[in-house]
């Protein structure tokens, strides 16, 4: 038997991540409150409307975390000692390129591996870090971070960058089960920097996800478009409003359309009715927010130890380094 070509694997994966997506997809719409995975925000469209929340005024967390990395990102480099930086999803690598520029500087560096599923993404950010890292080997990875990290590269002294605040989208279930998959496929001495919102007053938190301009109102609902597209289904759009909600016990803002009259969508590829009732809600995102020493006491479950917290002058988002003990 000859075994499958790259291209072969390639095609299978696809499939599977398909299928696995869809798999989701309906479980989520089943549930109660109706949930459909921010997988289903990021089309070109998606994309676009986040890049323009990232400069929203209201939207803190992208220039705060740049700050963090432009003050500390020297002090990172020195106490990880890594000679492997791993960034999660890492798109263009724009912020990371202040923390490689501090790894470059203190002079253990030897390698670089961006991850993402855009392949395309990849090569691009790839072919721009070439030019400015000239010495600095670049290894872009295509993959998931939810599903691929055991095509994460090894040797060496390593540091995953999970930047953005990205580990709020997880549920609490779902990010004690990424960390510890992550803390499996790492080594005692290799570290993780992950950037974290913040617990801070709720109408600061609210305002960053309710914005006038409408941005992330129309990100939200887009995920409803891309589905009908991409899934041959029906939403009508314009029957639902955006509405952020804030989980107080949860510490997370909940990012949710309603419904605002009667409704029956058919999804084909599904083969799948939804019925929603008027007022009836569909989680698209979430976002939570965290304390330090919670977070801290949750890494150590997971297999992280010796947190050191870095953050903005005004103290909206963190960045946590942790050692895989």
């Amino acid at each position: 038997m000859t075994p499958p070509d790259d291209t072969q694997r390639s095609a299978a994966s696809e499939i599977d991540d398909r299928s696995g997506h869809l798999a989701e997809l309906r479980r989520g719409l089943r549930a109660r409150p109706r949930t459909i995975p921010p997988r289903w925000l990021y089309d070109d469209r998606g994309s676009e409307l986040f890049d323009q929340i990232t400069r929203l005024p209201e939207y803190y967390p992208t220039e705060a975390e740049r700050d963090i990395l432009t003050r500390h990102s020297a002090m990172i480099a020195e106490v990880s000692g890594a000679t492997t930086v791993i960034e999660l999803g890492s798109g263009t690598s724009d912020k990371t390129r202040t923390l490689l520029d501090a790894f470059v500087a203190h002079g253990e560096i030897i390698r670089f591996a961006p991850l993402d599923v855009s392949e395309a993404t990849l090569l691009y950010a790839a072919e721009v870090l070439n030019q400015r890292y000239p010495d600095l080997v670049v290894e872009p990875v295509v993959g998931d971070f939810t599903r691929h990290l055991a095509r994460l590269p090894v040797g060496g002294t390593r540091m995953v960058a999970f930047l953005g605040g990205t580990i709020g989208n997880f549920y609490q279930e779902e990010r004690r089960a990424f960390l510890g998959a992550l803390a499996d496929v790492l080594e005692p001495g290799d570290s993780i920097l992950l950037g974290v919102d913040l617990i801070k007053p709720i109408e600061r938190i609210l305002s960053a996800y309710d914005d006038s301009e409408g941005v992330t109102d129309a990100f939200i609902r887009n995920s409803l478009t891309v589905i009908n597209r991409e899934l041959d289904a029906d939403f009508d759009v314009g029957n639902f409003e955006y509405v952020p909600l804030w989980d107080a016990r949860e510490h997370r803002v909940d990012m949710r359309l309603r419904a605002c009259e009667p409704e029956r969508t058919h999804i084909a590829a599904l083969d799948l009715d939804v019925v929603f009732e008027p007022g009836e809600e569909l989680r698209v995102e979430i976002s939570t927010k965290f304390d330090p020493g919670e977070l801290a006491a949750e890494l150590v479950g997971a297999g992280f130890v010796g947190a050191e917290f870095f953050t903005d002058a005004a103290d909206d988002f963190g960045l946590v380094l942790a050692r895989r003990s």
